[in-house]
């Protein structure tokens, strides 16, 4: 089974093709179903040979699909100081696309 790590938004993703993972929002205009590609391969394993990239692999990309883009759900930021009358809440929803592993080249 062929299986790629790829780098995007800071984070390492171990992939193979038709799984879909869920990443960190790209910069950019993107709508659903959109093409997005990565080049920032790190590994790639056929089952026989394994390359590795210092630190990447030059030419090599991952081809993807955008399934779903979206927000994750709320998380609560509280602030808060005993006997000084101090409270303060926030919230952060953050964004997220859903990719879909269509090739390794």
């Amino acid at each position: 089974m062929e299986f790629a790590v790829i780098k995007t938004g800071g984070k390492q993703y171990k992939v193979a093709v038709g799984d879909v993972v869920s990443i960190e929002k790209i910069k950019g205009e993107y709508a659903k179903g959109d093409k997005v590609s990565f080049d920032t391969v790190m590994l790639v394993d056929n089952g026989k040979d394994t390359a590795i990239g210092m630190p990447f692999i030059s030419g090599a990309k991952v081809n993807a699909e955008i399934v779903e883009i979206g927000r994750a759900r709320k998380v609560m930021v509280i602030k808060y100081k005993q006997k000084s009358r101090y409270l303060k809440r926030n919230g952060h929803r953050q964004p997220f696309f859903k990719v879909k592993i269509l090739s390794i080249a």
